[in-house]
């Protein structure tokens, strides 16, 4: 059985603020074991942050693990649905 880690993210997920986030998080799928991102606090996104989700997906694929995001806000669901990305992002959530 593989451990699970969770990983919360807070604040904006911004073109100002995801290149950072994109490299600190590398070492969340470096680590093995399945993860869960918890996006509970994230104040706002925009398109970057889309991006960045897509590619947490392709991450965890490579790594050979399993991504679930939990606690999605209603304004980050939004605008998956407008963008079309419900069954790569949504379908992962809980």
């Amino acid at each position: 059985m593989s451990d699970v880690a969770t990983q919360a993210v807070s604040g904006p997920l911004t073109f100002d603020t995801v290149p950072g986030l994109y490299q600190s998080s590398s070492a969340w799928f470096e680590a093995g074991g399945d993860l869960i991102i918890d996006l509970a606090q994230v104040s706002r996104t925009d398109s970057a942050g889309l991006a960045l989700m897509i590619e947490w997906l392709r991450r965890a694929k490579d790594a050979n693990c399993k991504l679930r995001f939990v606690g999605i806000p209603a304004q980050v669901q939004t605008l998956i649905r407008v963008n079309g990305l419900q069954n790569a992002l949504l379908n992962s959530a809980a």
